[in-house]
Formats: structure tokens, C-alpha cells, sequence
């Protein structure tokens, strides 16, 4: 049964149903054991700091919007490809280790995948993507929670196709013809994670 997109007030911008992370970003990376501590380090090793780089971040995209895909490498193996969404529904999820915020929806989204993954072709697609600063921190918080959904390592290529939305985390629903059908800036509630298989039915 198709539903109806829900109503954009709905989507992501009800302050009591979410928890909001303006700044949540700085904090889970370090930014608040010292500012220029850690800006100075970030400046020694040639990066951009996380600040300038969510200073950078563009908005949500509107409802609507085409959402490009770019090739994924997964850290578990093998390699995401944007034939692999052609005609079904994918759950974007952007996430970092150190992220309070995404320690509490990341449980639900591998829930979510277990869940999908058991109905074959006719579930939810998933991508999930690290910001963490290395892709090895990344590989190491997967295996320690025992999270087996498809998670990638955002790259500047990556960045460059599907850029980050402002904010952490970020989960977007692709549609089968490509258009955003969903998109949520900060933590999702765990029945509101549940909620996003209803745009596969």
C-alpha cells in the first residue's frame, strides 16, 4: 500500500520528538576537552577541524529533492553501489562513534536493518556512514556493538556526491524513484525508527 509523503511539519523539526544537536557534532568530537587544543592538532596533521567542516554542512534537502548516490566501500567488505537502491526504498544514516546522540537511534537502526533484511527484495535498503575522523575507529565501534549493517566511511568523494546534512546524525528516506521521502536531523525515538519501514509497504 503507498502512503502519502507526511506532512513536512512533520519531518524532522517537532523540538519535543527529537533531540536536536546544533551542537552535538563539536562535542562528540573532541571539541570540548579544549577548542584550540584541538583545533591546533586538527591544523598539525593538514585537516579541516569538525567545526569548519559542519560549519560547511548544507541543509536538509527538501522534500522531494533527488538524492544522487555515490559507490560506497563498506568497512565489513565489499562495496555499496548506486544500482543496488534502483526502484526500492534506502535509509540513509550518517553517524559517528563518539556521538551520544547516535549511541541510542544506532541500536534501533541495526534493529530496523535485522528486521528488513529477513523480508529480502521487498525491505528496506540501508546505508549507513561514518564521520568518525578515522575509518579504523569506525571498524573498531561496529565490531564492539556487533552491528552488521552496511556502513561506509565518508570520504571526500563521497562528501562531494552525498553531502552531509548539518547535524548528527542524520537518517534520510530515498524513495524508489530517487526523491526524498523523509529526512530527520538529530536522534530518532526507537518507534519512530520502527516507523520507517512503512515507506517499503
Amino acid at each position: 500500500m503507498a502512503l502519502a509523503p507526511p506532512d513536512a511539519k512533520m519531518i524532522g523539526m517537532n523540538p519535543q520528538r527529537r533531540n536536536f544537536v546544533a551542537g552535538a557534532t563539536l562535542l562528540g568530537s573532541g571539541l570540548a576537552l579544549g577548542p584550540a587544543g584541538q583545533a591546533l592538532a586538527q591544523a598539525a596533521a593538514g585537516a579541516p577541524t569538525p567545526a569548519a567542516m559542519e560549519a560547511k554542512a548544507p541543509p536538509m534537502p527538501a522534500l522531494g529533492s533527488h538524492i544522487t548516490l555515490p559507490e560506497v566501500a563498506l568497512l565489513g567488505g565489499g562495496s555499496f553501489r548506486p544500482a543496488q537502491a534502483e526502484g526500492k526504498v534506502l535509509v540513509i544514516y550518517w553517524w559517528a562513534s563518539d556521538c551520544p546522540f547516535c549511541a541510542l537511534q544506532s541500536p534501533e537502526i541495526h534493529k530496523l536493518w535485522l528486521s528488513e533484511r529477513a523480508k529480502g527484495a521487498g525491505g528496506l535498503q540501508l546505508l549507513t556512514l561514518s564521520i568518525d575522523r578515522k575509518r579504523e575507529d569506525a571498524l573498531a565501534y561496529l565490531k564492539k556493538k556487533g552491528y552488521t549493517f552496511p556502513a561506509g566511511f565518508v570520504t571526500p568523494d563521497i562528501q562531494r556526491v552525498l553531502p552531509k546534512p548539518k547535524g548528527l546524525p542524520i537518517t534520510m528516506v530515498r524513495g524508489r524513484d530517487g526523491k526524498l521521502l523523509q529526512g530527520e536531523r538529530g536522534q530518532m525515538f526507537a518507534e519512530d525508527v520502527e516507523l520507517l519501514a512503512r515507506w517499503a509497504s
